[in-house]
């Protein structure tokens, strides 16, 4: 009688990802000292341009907070040459865009433009960063538009309890307030501060521009110098900022919002700057603690437990400093069992790591993630430009993936004990007050505050 031969089952090794790679990066400096980086890549007949400028929220001056992002904005509504409206038809009549982007350390404007049109574009940024106008009744619009914005950000409970968040967190340091400011000094923002800001803090030795797309280098330079070769003074160096090492921990910030029936929670303490060593174990480990929808919060908190619809934990970097924060918010009476459970979730991270094969299910997913910043033009010029002004060295794009891949457990270990709340952490909760504080005893001192504090 036949037998039937017996198979094998091969277990088939994963494959290796493909490499992610830049194009090869053209350097120049302008007469005035803009560097400019300039990397061709096709087949679209599409460039894109995004210019640095190294003066963000952190530089703004101690009694005008938000001043740099205010600045930003107005450059894009009128230079010595254009008015606005004529700025917006002609980038539209060539099918460009152009927008402005703020953070903490730093001002990006981004550009986008079809390639047969890239030096008409480029003369325009030129024109924008080197002879802002700055015309009296656009600042006057943008600043009654921003106060009508905070006035309505007090009806939103997520960016109050943000705001608060970082103002406590950060407390006097340079990062310690919104990128946009508060209306108290926006209210204040006059002509002649956006002009001295202008003149003060930007300028082509703090700035640079990264130019992705359908274009030689040769053109990239030569058109450089065209529509930059004018842009003089400003800094030599961007602002120089105090060390990030005394960020809050302990304690409750309370905000009271009588009207609410849900109360945000946010809870942070120290992290790292950007471009720190430690940027890959704790990726991983942040992944499988609360960075994605598997993640052991979201299963406790919200699959488990049903206290909330969404929480998450991130690490934010800046080039100082850091923050590892957590973001959720549930049913007021619900509020000390989601800090406790949350708490608890970090606790044994913290005390144990994540296993191995949490690790490896972190590493395939991230790597598999990473190479969709690299999909575009303009996600390829905001790559470069951050890898130049952060300092991540130029292999970061190449190496990312094996830098990943190549985290051990221990290293697990070793960033959650150093980072999830080693020391108890800053607790920041937005709700009816009447109806939390009751319920945080044994948290440390609690301050009430009025939601009002934070337009």
């Amino acid at each position: 009688m036949a037998t039937r031969a017996t198979k094998k089952t091969v277990k088939k090794a994963p494959p290796t990802p493909a490499a992610v790679t830049l194009p090869p990066l053209h350097e120049s400096t302008t007469s005035g000292g803009l560097k400019v980086l300039a990397a061709e890549r096709g087949p679209l007949p599409l460039v894109a341009m995004r210019l640095v400028i190294r003066a963000g929220s952190a530089a703004d001056p101690a009694d005008k907070h938000g001043l740099s992002d205010f600045t930003a904005r107005l450059m894009r509504r009128g230079t010595a040459r254009m008015s606005a409206d004529e700025l917006d038809e002609t980038i539209e009549f060539v099918g460009a865009s152009f927008s402005v982007g703020s953070s903490e350390d730093g001002l990006s404007l981004f550009v986008t433009t079809p390639a047969e049109h890239f030096p008409e574009m480029l003369s325009v940024l030129g024109q924008l960063v080197r002879e802002p106008s700055f015309p009296e009744r656009e600042v006057e619009l943008a600043r009654e538009r921003a106060l009508a914005g905070f006035a309505n950000d007090l009806d939103d409970p997520s960016v109050v309890a943000d705001r608060a968040f970082t103002r406590a967190l950060w407390s006097g340091h340079p990062y310690g307030h919104d990128v946009g400011g508060s209306a108290a000094h926006v209210r204040t923002f006059t002509r002649d501060d956006l002009v001295r800001f202008h003149r003060e803090r930007m300028g082509p030795r703090v700035a640079l521009l990264t130019v992705v797309g359908a274009v030689s280098p040769e053109v990239v330079a030569r058109e450089a110098e065209k529509s930059f070769a004018g842009w003089e003074g400003g800094p030599e160096a961007p602002v120089e900022l105090p060390p990030a090492d005394t960020l809050a921990t302990g304690g409750v910030l309370l905000v009271d919002k009588p009207e609410q029936t849900q109360t945000q929670l946010r809870m942070g303490g120290p992290g790292f700057r950007v471009g720190h060593p430690d940027y890959f174990p704790a990726a991983a480990m942040n992944n499988i603690l609360g960075g994605g929808f598997t993640s052991r919060l979201v299963n406790e908190v919200r699959v488990e437990r049903g206290l909330t619809y969404g929480i998450h934990s991130y690490f934010d970097m800046m080039n100082v400093g850091g923050v590892f924060g957590i973001s959720t918010f549930t049913q007021t009476e619900k509020t000390r069992e989601i800090i406790d459970v949350t708490l608890a979730e970090v606790a044994k991270v913290r005390e144990r790591g994540i296993t191995p094969s949490e690790l490896k299910k972190a590493q395939r997913y991230l790597a598999g993630l990473y190479p969709l910043r690299t999909e575009t033009n303009e996600s390829v010029a905001s790559v470069i430009s951050d890898i130049r002004v952060h300092g991540l060295g130029d292999d970061w794009v190449e190496k990312f993936r094996e830098r990943l891949l190549a985290v051990k457990p221990k290293q697990t270990v070793e960033v959650a004990a150093r980072y999830l709340f080693a020391k108890p952490p800053l607790i920041v909760l937005l709700g009816k007050a009447s109806e939390v504080k009751k319920q945080l005893q044994g948290l440390g001192p609690v301050t009430v505050v009025p939601a009002s504090d934070y337009e």
